[in-house]
């Protein structure tokens, strides 16, 4: 066995680390013998050496292997996830979970909370009474396996090495690495113990990487690294530079969600994001030969209520109300104020700010900068307006939902701030730019 500092030389000096190298690593992670200035030193070396395909895949695995490895080979059907590098008014995981189950897969989602501008699936459904995102392992099985779908939040033993490691890039300005990204979303993918996965890559002003070439290359890498370590994957990459939805904030993301399930309400961009994935999903999983069956299967779950139905009794299985689809004001919290932001002249939405939208959502209290600040799940944003569309008295930029009136203010400025006007028409560019499959290639 090498010292730690060792292997962290050889990686500073550009050396490639074999697979037992970089599992004493993330082995130490967990076990403390790899110590706080070791990890920033071997995240930093990382950052400016880069790994090549063996080594992330080998990082992959160690930090999947750090502690449990679910399995689900004992279902009738193929486990399959969504996961998506996050943006604003992507609450596409709940309708998607559901229509996924009401075709014949599974699906074991593990989900994370909102951090700086954008939304977590977890804090939306802490917005649902009663709703248990963390239940032991027991429960997810029988939730998964009776309901289709069960959406939960990460346990303490699943990748805990990516825990300790994320903690310390988080605060060496090493979060944006590509190998150590990749690392930290598929091991606790890997961990899941799925059958197929597919991953929304977002580019735009509201993305995570608001370059389109830097998501390529984070999505190239995702779909390089799980299909390397044995977990079938494709990717999306999709547009973030307006709202997905048009609304951003907890509770009002999951009334979104239950009008699009109910049919209540679908909106085109949304819909579209939604069944493309999932469509992709039913693929990975077997459960359609090609992409248009798929997406046919999906949009008839929708249609038929059948996906309705699954996430109604995914929120009932997992303690929460067995009516929330038929009256979700009954039971999901809503702010006292709600008032309209109307731009100071009329005009044309050349561009939105989509970071600083979400940014409004936070300055409200319906978002955190810190892993432990507390949530307001009533706050938000609803109707907000999309490129190209023309705003003005009849049209407000958004509607505001506010604890109080300094709320609402603060909301109102960073919400005009984030909308540009003109008088020109606007075009969209696609909202799906690019499928990335195993064999795709550059």
């Amino acid at each position: 066995m090498k010292l730690p500092q060792e292997i962290i030389a050889a990686k500073r000096d550009g050396a490639v680390l074999d697979a037992a190298d970089i599992r004493q690593i993330v082995a130490g992670l967990t076990n403390g013998a790899t110590s706080e200035g070791q990890a920033a030193a071997f995240a930093m070396a990382v950052f400016f050496r880069d790994m090549n395909a063996d080594e992330r895949v080998a990082l992959t695995l160690a930090m999947r292997d750090s502690g449990t490895v679910l399995n689900w080979d004992d279902l009738p059907g193929p486990a399959l996830d969504k996961h998506s590098t996050g943006g604003v008014g992507d609450t596409v995981s709940l309708p998607l979970a559901a229509a996924v189950a009401a075709c014949g897969g599974y699906v074991p989602m593990i989900s994370g909370r909102g951090l700086g501008h954008t939304g977590g699936t977890l804090d939306k459904l802490d917005a649902v009474p009663g709703y248990v995102t963390q239940p032991d392992i027991g429960l997810f099985r029988k939730v998964v396996r009776e309901a289709g779908c069960a959406i939960i939040g990460q346990t303490e033993d699943l990748a805990p090495a990516d825990k300790r490691l994320y903690a310390i890039r988080d605060v060496t300005a090493t979060v944006e690495t590509i190998p150590l990204l990749t690392s930290s979303i598929l091991s606790k993918k890997l961990a899941a113990g799925l059958h197929g996965l597919v991953m929304d890559v977002k580019f735009g002003s509201g993305a995570f990487l608001p370059d389109f070439k830097k998501a390529q290359a984070l999505a190239d890498a995702l779909v390089s690294v799980a299909n390397g370590a044995g977990l079938p994957t494709t990717a999306l990459l999709t547009d973030m530079s307006e709202p997905l939805a048009s609304a951003a904030g907890n509770a009002l993301e999951v009334a979104y969600a239950l009008d699009h399930l109910t049919g209540r309400r679908r909106e085109p961009r949304f819909h579209e994001v939604t069944v493309a994935l999932a469509a992709e999903m039913l693929l990975l999983g077997k459960l359609a030969d090609t992409i248009d069956e798929a997406r046919a299967k999906i949009e008839g779950a929708f249609a038929s209520g059948a996906a309705a139905e699954r996430f109604a009794n995914m929120v009932a299985a997992l303690g929460g109300p067995a009516d929330l689809l038929d009256k979700p004001a009954k039971h999901l919290t809503a702010a006292p104020i709600v008032k309209a932001v109307y731009p100071q002249a009329p005009g044309i939405v050349q561009a939105v700010h989509t970071r600083g939208v979400g940014l409004a959502v936070v300055a409200l209290g319906g978002g955190r900068t810190r892993p432990q600040d507390p949530i307001d799940h009533a706050v938000g944003l609803v109707e907000l307006a999309g490129l190209g569309e023309h705003v003005g008295p009849e049209r407000p930029l958004g509607i505001v939902h506010a604890r109080d009136e300094a709320g609402f203010e603060m909301a109102e400025a960073r919400l005009r701030q984030a909308y540009t006007l003109d008088e020109a028409e606007v075009s969209r560019g696609p909202l799906i730019a690019e499928r990335i499959m195993e064999s795709s290639g550059r």
